[in-house]
């Protein structure tokens, strides 16, 4: 067993949320209606038709307001509210880590539950009470541009600020936990390297439904639903107070 000084990372990809319905948009899943949604998450795509993208994350909103937090998500909080020192470091957009009650939550490609203006890039918060599905290109309240996802699309940098903060938080990690992630996509795929430099005697897990290229670098891979395979995982590993 761990001892509740362990300082635990987390890294968690779009497997980590799929139980709960959200799609990983890989695969078979890699289309909405007719368009490739590789092809819609793209600055370009939303210069030329912000309608189109607006309707494809209408549908996505919809579809995480209604997700639910599986046990994958509630494993990572259990060990939270047992005392461990842990981060999430999430590419997923979104909310169902904070849902699940962890605090502890960096969203390195944003959050689609925020908006910003692409004037004078005021930020703003989807309120609760409101429903998806009357697509429309939301306007900003403060100079009435146009509204677009705060979330990080493919050709844009990540914010700088939250990278930094991550390398520093991996360089001091003592349990790095791998779940969900294709490990192809940068900088997420230099993670364990990175956290593996800060601590020679770091312990690395991986938690997917098949291996990766990060599972070389790991000290064990485990296959199967990250909803089964992490829980299993934390409750052997921890001292997990809650039930």
């Amino acid at each position: 067993m761990k001892s509740l000084d362990t300082k635990i990372t987390a890294i968690t990809g779009s497997g980590v949320s799929q139980s709960s319905g959200i799609p990983t948009f890989r695969g078979t899943n890699g289309l909405w209606k007719k368009y490739n949604v590789m092809d819609l998450a793209t600055p370009q795509a939303f210069a030329r038709n912000p309608k189109l993208v607006w309707e494809w994350y209408y549908w996505r909103l919809g579809l995480v307001s209604q997700a639910k937090p599986n046990e994958a998500h509630l494993a990572l909080e259990n060990l939270e509210s047992s005392g461990y020192n842990i981060v999430v470091l999430t590419q997923n957009v979104d909310n169902l880590h904070e849902r699940a009650g962890s605090s502890k939550v960096i969203h390195l490609h944003g959050e689609i539950f925020q908006r910003r203006c692409i004037q004078c890039h005021d930020i703003t918060i989807w309120e609760p009470t409101e429903t998806f599905s009357n697509p429309e290109i939301p306007k900003c309240i403060k100079c009435n541009s146009m509204l677009r996802p705060k979330v990080v699309w493919f050709n844009e940098t990540l914010n700088s600020e939250i990278i930094q903060f991550s390398y520093n938080r991996l360089k001091e990690t003592d349990v790095l936990l791998i779940i969900g992630t294709s490990g192809i996509v940068y900088p997420v795929n230099n993670f364990p390297f990175i956290a593996k430099e800060g601590n020679m005697n770091l312990e690395t897990y991986e938690f997917n439904l098949e291996l990766t290229p990060l599972s070389s670098e790991t000290n064990k891979t485990i296959l199967g639903p990250v909803e089964k395979t992490l829980p299993e995982f934390i409750s052997k590993s921890f001292k997990i107070t809650k039930k």
